[in-house]
């Protein structure tokens, strides 16, 4: 039996709903510059259109993007970058924890109140469930890493140094000029969210244009393209 088309309800067509998704998690917009961009397009829909399409399809998105990624990638894992992030909620300082593997890709992100050993360990604990062990652990000199890998049996494999984690402060910037577009966020729930969604997509669309030729990216741009127009069709 053929699965149902998550779009089956919708007078709007897949297309446009794929391209309203992609320009608000990809790019620093808003969700009136989405109305606008895509207004000049041609299409007529709400801020709030755009709202309710991310809200229900991003997540699916991110969903089949992992899925199509994630095993490939899962015996590759030989050396991890860990870092976390502070984010205001409503003026309380939350924080951010990221997993970026050694070509970086985003593997885990995971919002806490607190940054302690409790916090680090809950955290390792959902990225290894997720994506198997790694050869290494990079991290900064917060003392919470030690003390999780510690309890994880695996102290033995954590590394720092002064700029061995770039890759892993790297990865914060993206997501913090989305931050900044979309004026912050108001619940620890929708942060966890976006930022799941934001990383999967992210990941899909990361060229690393730098190590190729222009020719090269240009066609690496193309099938991330192809591919994302494929994600959920019928």
């Amino acid at each position: 039996m053929s699965q149902r088309s998550p779009f089956r309800y919708f007078k709007t067509s897949p297309e446009i709903i794929r391209l309203a998704v992609m320009m608000y998690i990809r790019f620093p917009l808003s969700l009136r510059n989405v109305e606008d961009l895509l207004h000049e397009r041609g299409i007529d829909i709400s801020h709030e259109t755009v709202r309710f399409w991310w809200n229900r399809f991003g997540p699916m998105f991110a969903a089949e993007i992992r899925k199509r990624r994630g095993e490939g990638m899962r015996s590759s894992r030989w050396r991890w970058h860990l870092d976390e992030v502070f984010v205001k909620i409503n003026g309380e300082r939350h924080y951010l924890w990221r997993a970026v593997d050694h070509d970086g890709e985003v593997l885990e992100s995971f919002v806490t109140k607190a940054r302690d050993k409790k916090a680090a360990l809950k955290f390792l604990r959902k990225s290894l469930k997720r994506h198997g062990s790694a050869d290494e652990f990079v991290t900064d000199r917060l003392r919470s890493y030690g003390a999780a890998l510690g309890a994880l049996g695996v102290r033995d494999r954590q590394q720092t140094g002064r700029w061995m984690n770039n890759r892993a402060e790297n990865s914060h910037q993206p997501f913090r000029r989305r931050e900044r577009a979309m004026l912050r966020f108001r619940r620890m729930r929708t942060l966890q969210k976006f930022a799941a969604v934001h990383a999967s997509v992210h990941n899909h669309f990361n060229q690393e244009r730098a190590l190729y030729s222009r020719q090269n990216f240009k066609l690496n741009r193309a099938a991330a393209l192809a591919e994302w127009r494929g994600i959920c069709a019928e």
